[in-house]
């Protein structure tokens, strides 16, 4: 029972704070993110450096994180050129120079893992920009558009738990056995029904995607989210550990909370793009 408190009271908060930082202004959209970029950098050096002959420089892939959300922060709002970005190649140049003087005894293991964190976490998340910030041809700017981003999250969420309560009622054919016993294809399923249902309500309240549109991003939002949460699954179960961490009392850690979003993310970016014609 007390972790069942525990577990909902973190839950709670985690949920207000995050629907909170999205809608609130661009500002706190870009400090949240920014800081779960970091927050999920570390957690991921952490588990790789616990691995034979691995040795990942942690401050630098966290410094990657943070310097790359806002970065395409203020790239999307057309604050600044492509040239924001140079900083984040010198940074990456490092990771790879670095090696040649540091005589690791499995450099380019390190190679993989550190670039394997910039592109899953570090890139992924700071895609979230693309969808934050949007050009309005009524305004002719660029404005911040708090709904996609937040959609996007509220789908994930329906989703798992749509999938949770229809899998523990009717579930009885494993999704991924072999990497996660416990989901099914019911669940599955019923997740996606559940987030294709809540899309009927966002395209009532929000207009500027058709009934279809909105059914399209839920789709690709959801399905792209199941295989965020099983890649996840495969990474620890490779490292033989149960949570990325423990900054979340009773939910592990950020990656374990922002698993099924890294893929979903570019997914919806793609998405989006596709629907409007680049």
């Amino acid at each position: 029972m007390k972790n069942f408190i525990l577990r909902a009271m973190t839950g709670v908060l985690f949920v207000l704070v995050l629907v909170g930082a999205i809608i609130y202004s661009p500002l706190t959209f870009g400090i949240l993110f920014t800081c779960i970029a970091v927050l999920a950098m570390y957690e991921y050096v952490k588990l790789v450096n616990t691995l034979p002959e691995v040795s990942v420089n942690k401050v630098v892939s966290m410094a990657g994180a943070f310097y790359l959300f806002p970065a395409f922060m203020a790239f999307t709002m057309d604050l600044c050129g492509a040239s924001v970005f140079i900083p984040y190649l010198f940074i990456l140049i490092y990771l790879l120079v670095s090696e040649l003087y540091l005589n690791h005894a499995q450099p380019v293991a390190n190679w993989g893992y550190v670039f394997f964190g910039q592109v899953y976490i570090a890139l992924f998340l700071a895609l979230l920009n693309v969808l934050a910030f949007q050009y309005d041809p009524v305004a002719e700017k660029i404005e911040y558009n708090w709904v996609l981003p937040l959609s996007l999250f509220i789908f994930l969420w329906l989703n798992d738990t749509g999938a949770y309560c229809v899998g523990v009622l009717f579930g009885k054919h494993c999704l991924f056995p072999r990497i996660s016993p416990k989901k099914s294809w019911e669940g599955a399923i019923g997740g996606v029904v559940v987030a294709l249902l809540a899309s009927l309500a966002m395209s009532y309240w929000f207009s500027f995607m058709t009934v279809v549109q909105w059914a399209g991003f839920a789709m690709v939002v959801t399905l792209f989210g199941i295989w965020g949460d099983l890649v996840e699954s495969l990474f620890k179960r490779q490292l033989e550990v149960k949570d990325s961490g423990n900054m979340l009392p009773g939910h592990g850690g950020i990656l374990d909370r922002f698993d099924s979003s890294l893929l979903a993310i570019p997914a919806a970016v793609g998405y989006i793009y596709l629907i409007s014609g680049f």
